[in-house]
């Protein structure tokens, strides 16, 4: 009875699954600070895990692939009734109201110019199209060619003409219309992020589909998409249009991803299985996200795919050691090696067996602390 009291209690203490309890959480724990340290912020588990399993990253363009530091170029006009000067009032006066990026941009601009800033009266937001709002009497607004159709104002050939020409070198262009009438547009520019092409060539190697959705017009759209090398994108598109477009590619059966910046993105971001914020970008953004990308480069990607790898291996090496001690001790606490050899496992030597269990799956998730996740290195 002594032997099978003994035996009984060495079996409790060396099947305690406490190693195995701690295999996963280790893992993350120290995952989730490495990611820390490179510039990759994970807000939970379920995010590192999933990441493993993407099959598409859907990308923003400004403030995502390019640097979101949007600048102007010129300012055009192509009616006999408004100087360049008058152009880049309004289109000031407009922008003063917007807190968009590219509307700052325009402010900047301006103010390098010496332009006067006039007042907005009945001033309106179109998101995803642009602005609008009333000027000495005159209805005008600045924004896209769907704003345009919004606004009904007509496009002249020439006018559509100039603004094609700059959109084929990758230029975002934003028309200004008066009344019924566009008289002219802004050229804005932002240089894509050195290092989008290496990081989105890396992840096509692993096996992802890169594809753009942005707000921006089919011209620029595709000279970007050919820079970058990307498998596809879609242009002008809506908030609203993002969100459906990454519900159709979930019910194909695609593990989505998606990365963006702005307010625009907040309703993608939170459909898709993992939504992807650059740091250098809006507050509700980076709320919808369930990843931060400190710096807002894309190489951050890659890191989280690579530390999604070594966590999820270093997972199931926890878990071989936790296993593999239970396996190999529980038969011997029961009494294998007494037949043959009159060996009983001790109580205390399970304990001691025990806690090198723990200690083995602490050991081998700090590991991850020297794990190489950087492209350069």
């Amino acid at each position: 009875y002594v032997y099978a009291f003994v035996n009984a209690i060495a079996v409790l203490i060396i099947a305690c699954p406490c190693a195995l309890g701690l295999a996963t959480p280790m893992s993350v724990m120290v995952g989730v600070g490495k990611g820390a340290q490179s510039g990759v912020l994970i807000k939970n588990a379920a995010s590192l895990e999933k990441m493993n399993a993407i099959d598409v990253l859907v990308i923003d363009k400004t403030g995502t692939v390019t640097e979101g530091k949007p600048s102007v170029e010129n300012v055009v006009s192509v009616h006999a009734d408004f100087t360049e000067q008058d152009v880049l009032q309004k289109i000031v006066a407009l922008n003063s109201s917007s807190e968009h990026p590219l509307a700052q941009a325009t402010l900047k601009y301006g103010k390098e110019k010496g332009i006067t800033v006039l007042p907005i009266s009945d001033f309106e937001a179109f998101t995803g199209k642009g602005v609008m709002g009333t000027l000495n009497e005159e209805h005008i607004g600045i924004g896209n060619l769907k704003l345009m159709e919004l606004m009904e104002a007509a496009i002249s050939p020439e006018l559509d003409k100039r603004v094609k020409l700059a959109q084929n070198q990758g230029k975002t262009v934003s028309y200004l219309a008066v009344g019924k009438q566009a008289v002219g547009f802004i050229v804005i520019s932002d240089k894509v992020k050195a290092s989008s092409k290496d990081a989105i060539h890396q992840l096509q190697q692993e096996g992802l589909q890169v594809i753009m959705f942005t707000g921006d017009n089919e011209d620029t759209a595709t000279t970007v998409s050919e820079t970058l090398d990307l498998d596809g994108f879609k242009a002008q598109m809506l908030p609203e249009d993002k969100l459906n477009e990454i519900k159709k590619l979930q019910a194909q059966g695609k593990k989505v991803a998606m990365a963006g910046d702005g307010i625009n993105d907040a309703p993608a971001l939170s459909q898709a299985d993992i939504g992807i914020a650059m740091g250098t970008g809006t507050d509700v953004a980076i709320e919808s996200a369930a990843i931060t990308l400190v710096k807002g480069d894309l190489n951050g990607i890659v890191k989280a795919r690579l530390l999604s790898h070594k966590v999820m291996g270093n997972i199931k090496g926890n878990l071989f050691f936790a296993l593999g001690y239970n396996v190999l001790g529980i038969p011997i606490a029961a009494g294998l090696l007494y037949p043959f050899f009159g060996i009983l496992l001790s109580p205390m030597i399970a304990a001691l067996a025990m806690s090198f269990s723990s200690v083995s799956v602490i050991l081998n998730s700090l590991r991850l602390r020297s794990a190489r996740i950087d492209m350069n290195q």
